[in-house]
């Protein structure tokens, strides 16, 4: 996972609410490319056979609106997923591994987005009944471990 860092003066914004909008944000600088995953939580928690993700360094985040408004649910040990109340619209997940990284959901982004897909995670549990395209993209059995989170070489 690469997460590009950004300055203050960068002038690429994108911009992403919740579906009823009392959620609203700006990501200032460069996207990261977009995590299909595939696991059974964001199966869940999308009500989809996918989840798609985008890390953020949370540096780069404005909230405009709501984010006093957010519940937060912990999935699982460490993991956290944020919600708007008012429309149920899933926001960001956050791991406690990955300090300062939100994984802010691609499809709150208005358009036009500037990245494009990154990898498949998860697609040893994918759903059964949802194909893993062959997009030619990387294809990982479990999650990405993150270059931050490995041993030096």
């Amino acid at each position: 996972m690469h997460i590009h860092q950004t300055s203050e003066s960068s002038t690429a914004i994108t911009t992403g609410s919740c579906l009823c909008g009392q959620v609203r944000f700006a990501i200032h600088g460069e996207l990261a490319g977009i995590q299909v995953c595939h696991c059974s939580q964001c199966r869940k928690a999308q009500g989809g056979p996918l989840a798609t993700n985008i890390p953020v360094n949370q540096e780069q985040i404005r909230w405009i609106a709501g984010r006093d408004q957010l519940r937060h649910f912990e999935s699982s040990p460490g993991k956290l997923r944020a919600f708007c109340p008012q429309c149920g619209s899933p926001v960001y997940s956050q791991r406690s591994s990955l300090a300062g990284v939100l994984r802010i959901r691609a499809g709150l982004l208005d358009e036009q987005v500037r990245t494009s897909l990154d990898s498949h995670q998860y697609v040893a549990s994918h759903a059964s009944w949802w194909p893993v395209p062959d997009d030619g993209l990387p294809r990982h059995e479990e999650a990405i471990v993150p270059a931050s989170a490995q041993a030096p070489h």
